[in-house]
């Protein structure tokens, strides 16, 4: 009995030991970047995780189940949001996709569509009319997502996300970037199992700062 209630303290200080060790090895600088100048969250409320992609990225593409998954299973005070990037003049008719199927509510009939279509087919959807002739395969009105693409408020909510994107140095997808403050990448985290990881790690750390 002793023997066995010593092994069960010893395995659980390996345990609680191995969590310390890993929380402590993601290393600012080198598994993350802080940002010396910090950008606007969307709400002053709970802890922003927000994903910067492209649809035509094929990293985005690998990427984009797992964070889906992690953002299934985030807690209550995580505030998930996705950033749609325009880091070239060729990305920006996607950013402007995605936020005008946002603003008419259409995002999820089509939001895995695009990504398919641009990141793993390739296809030519480069212009505002081959994107509308692509969504309106999915149940969306052509001509209601030409206003929206073309309209003042997808206009200022693109040039928005940008300066957001800009403002943290974030030049390539995808990117995670957490409550404003920090930059996590698969080439700093070391894959992209492990950028959900440090996430996790910095997410702790803001509702520990916080309390």
């Amino acid at each position: 009995m002793i023997r066995t209630l010593g092994t069960v303290v010893v395995l659980a200080f390996t345990l609680a030991f191995g969590v310390t060790a890993q929380a402590q090895s993601w290393q600012e600088g080198k598994h993350y970047q802080t940002l010396d100048n910090p950008v606007r969250t969307a709400s002053d409320e709970g802890i922003e995780v927000a994903e910067v992609f492209w649809y035509g990225c094929p990293h985005c593409y690998t990427f984009k189940p797992l964070v889906e998954s992690w953002a299934n299973q985030a807690p209550d005070d995580v505030n998930f949001v996705k950033l749609s990037a325009a880091l070239g003049q060729s990305w920006e008719p996607h950013a402007y996709a995605f936020y005008a199927l946002e603003a008419m509510g259409e995002l999820d009939k089509v939001h895995d569509a695009l990504f398919t279509a641009l990141a793993g087919e390739r296809r030519p959807l480069n212009t505002p009319e081959a994107l509308a002739d692509f969504v309106s395969g999915y149940d969306v009105d052509a001509e209601e997502f030409l206003n929206n693409y073309r309209s003042f408020g997808v206009r200022a909510r693109v040039q928005q996300a940008q300066s957001k994107i800009r403002g943290a140095r974030i030049t390539g997808t995808p990117t995670m970037l957490v409550n404003g403050k920090y930059v996590i990448s698969a080439s700093m985290a070391g894959g992209h199992e492990a950028v959900l990881e440090v996430v996790d790690h910095l997410v702790e750390r803001e509702r520990a700062a916080s309390q």
